[in-house]
């Protein structure tokens, strides 16, 4: 009887414990964390939920999808009706194309909370990816509009790439007026982002993608693409999209063995990679010519 009591006594502490998770302060931790650090933390016969969602949240820093979604889902043993371990194992969905299955758990997720703010980023994503640029801005804007003061550092970042990435696709296929106003929006709105986190590979990596894409006249510098792309594969190396845009841009140069090194090796990191599926099989939704 006692041993019975002493378990449900700490079950009911992990599901408080779940249900009072600070995300925000974890999102934060956890950018700063090393693997070795969150992994020990979490294997602990003392840890906490906290400690197992800042494990899987280092994870996908790190790219190690499986790992975190194991995570995700000790959390979810727990207390199945957590919305950051929800997320979590949708976010690992979306990194593993299983985009209608991200999606549906999103959209519950945001019904549940509609102040979580990682959701909309992983929602901007599938947007994007979708080709609904406006939707994607539509997400992204909605963090920003959360404020600094409620969302991680981040994921708030991560908001105006979203935006300004969205809004380069948009002047991409608009038409002349559109094109000039909309077009025009897109680098402030980067280094915007640049101010807040210059060294996110993610920013980098938007950057150097306005530089590769942009004509001349509105900007665009391949050498400065170049720079900022491989800054971005510098800082995260298996984060495949830089890698694409970069053999773009050598392509751009007339280097045609190392558009094929980058493209492939894009494609060896993450065989599905939409961007990198893109311009190998010439559809070109996501822009094959400058």
């Amino acid at each position: 009887m006692k041993k019975l009591i002493c378990f449900c006594l700490i079950f009911l502490s992990s599901i408080s414990l779940c249900l009072g998770m600070d995300w925000k302060v974890l999102h934060e931790k956890a950018d700063i964390a090393s693997f070795d650090d969150a992994k020990k933390a979490a294997m602990d016969v003392s840890a906490t939920v906290e400690d197992i969602y800042v494990l899987g949240l280092v994870c996908l820093n790190l790219h190690k999808d499986k790992e975190a979604g194991e995570a995700f889902e000790r959390i979810l043993d727990v207390d199945p009706n957590s919305v950051p371990a929800k997320w979590g194992v949708a976010e690992v969905l979306r990194r593993q194309h299983e985009r209608e299955k991200s999606r549906k758990l999103l959209e519950e997720i945001i019904m549940a909370d509609i102040d979580f703010s990682p959701a909309y980023i992983s929602m901007a994503y599938l947007e994007y990816l979708d080709m609904n640029f406006k939707r994607a801005i539509s997400f992204a804007e909605t963090v920003l509009e959360q404020g600094r003061q409620n969302v991680d550092l981040s994921n708030f970042t991560r908001a105006y790439v979203m935006i300004a990435g969205s809004k380069g696709m948009i002047a991409h296929y608009a038409g002349p007026f559109s094109k000039l106003f909309t077009g025009t929006q897109v680098l402030p709105t980067l280094k915007k982002a640049e101010i807040l986190q210059p060294n996110s590979p993610m920013v980098l990596f938007g950057i150097g993608a306005f530089y590769m894409l942009a004509p001349t006249i509105a900007g665009g510098n391949l050498d400065k693409a170049i720079e900022y792309l491989q800054r971005a594969i510098k800082a995260d190396p298996e984060l495949a999209d830089p890698y694409v845009r970069l053999g773009q841009a050598y392509k751009f140069k007339g280097d045609n063995a190392k558009y094929d090194f980058y493209l492939n090796k894009a494609l060896e990191i993450d065989p599905k990679n939409e961007l990198a599926l893109d311009i190998k099989e010439q559809k070109c939704k996501f822009v094959c010519k400058r």
